[in-house]
């Protein structure tokens, strides 16, 4: 048999930022990955601390987006490589209301430090009323993260390719297998709905699609453009655009009128002839309450949940992953806005 304190069940971006808390922390640990591309690996990296529709912001978006930057250069140190792409956001504005508004919210102190006053008009694209930038906005490079992260797993024979099987967990001596756990952190997405320890918590299904396309035109470089979805090159040469939210087809297969909506959308403001090169799609693990869930099982206390990041994957999958380890090693509170508790 062989110790381990922890056991993570998932590969997804929870599954990842909490294996570099237990990295930091010199704890022991193995990885379960079925090899499915999950929805962090299909996502498109925006980091991104301004609601773009409404110019707001979110709770706590600077001290997610101070700790994201800490934590990659953290991962650079056993990885190699910094995964942070700087390439700001420009939200292209409708009209000249939205100018005023954006110009408005920038005075608010939440909204100061993200909301850039310089107008920006952007080459190639269509933007009639020119461009706000997000300060402090980026991207990760989603392949080079995963890839990088579980090379570095590989090598040290901590990444375990294979299904989990709930039936071979006893409770009762804190074994699976072969292995000897302290703790059991299921980080699955929308596989928790087949978890019997967790299959009850609240996360429903956001279906999000997105297309590569090659553009006849090339855009500006190191910028990410933003109407409706979001624009920015690839390492492949091809442009990523997306991603849509549907809460209603939830089929595994694609859907042909959001391909639809994203090929519009990219039309309304590139002009140039494009083509559609690859159509992907994930299922975004959401909450009504738009909050991570994070806690310990009611009963079996050596299991805990890390689930619910919705469409801030990067930013909550960072930051509340300290905030379960310190749960687990430290008897620190969940703050009850993400605490598992608040369902009961």
């Amino acid at each position: 048999m062989e110790n381990v304190d922890y056991m993570i069940v998932g590969d997804g971006y929870a599954a990842l930022f909490f294996a570099h808390q237990l990295i930091k922390n010199n704890k022991s640990f193995v990885i379960f990955s079925e090899g499915r591309k999950s929805a962090s690996q299909v996502s498109a990296g925006i980091i991104n601390p301004v609601v773009l529709k409404k110019f707001t912001t979110f709770w706590q978006a600077q001290e997610q987006i101070d700790f994201l930057k800490s934590s990659v250069q953290e991962i650079e140190s056993y990885t190699g490589k910094n995964y942070l792409i700087e390439a700001p956001i420009h939200r292209i504005f409708h009209d000249e209301n939205e100018q005023k508004l954006w110009l408005k919210k920038s005075d608010n102190d939440e909204l100061t430090h993200f909301l850039d006053k310089n107008f920006v008009h952007l080459n190639v694209v269509k933007n009639d009323f020119n461009s706000g930038k997000v300060n402090q906005s980026a991207r990760l490079d989603v392949n080079g993260f995963f890839n990088g992260l579980f090379d570095f797993l590989i090598n040290k024979g901590l990444l375990i390719n294979e299904k989990f099987d709930y039936a071979e967990i006893s409770t009762a001596d804190s074994t699976y297998k072969n292995f000897i756990f302290k703790y059991i952190v299921f980080c699955e997405g929308m596989g928790v709905k087949e978890n019997p320890y967790f299959s009850y918590i609240p996360v429903n299904a956001n279906k999000g699609h997105h297309i590569k396309v090659k553009l006849s035109k090339t855009l500006p470089a190191n910028i990410t453009i933003k109407k409706k979805h979001f624009l920015f090159p690839t390492n492949e040469g091809l442009y990523f655009y997306g991603g849509t939210y549907d809460r209603e087809q939830i089929h595994s297969h694609i859907d042909d009128s959001a391909v639809e909506q994203l090929v519009n959308g990219l039309s309304e403001f590139y002009s140039y002839d494009f083509d559609v090169k690859e159509v992907d799609f994930g299922f975004r693990p959401t909450v009504k309450d738009r909050r991570p869930i994070i806690g310990r099982h009611p009963e079996v206390c050596n299991l805990y949940v890390f689930n619910g990041l919705g469409a801030r994957g990067i930013l909550n999958g960072c930051f509340f992953s300290k905030s379960l380890y310190d749960f687990i090693e430290k008897g620190i509170p969940l703050r009850e806005e993400v605490s598992l508790e608040r369902f009961k």
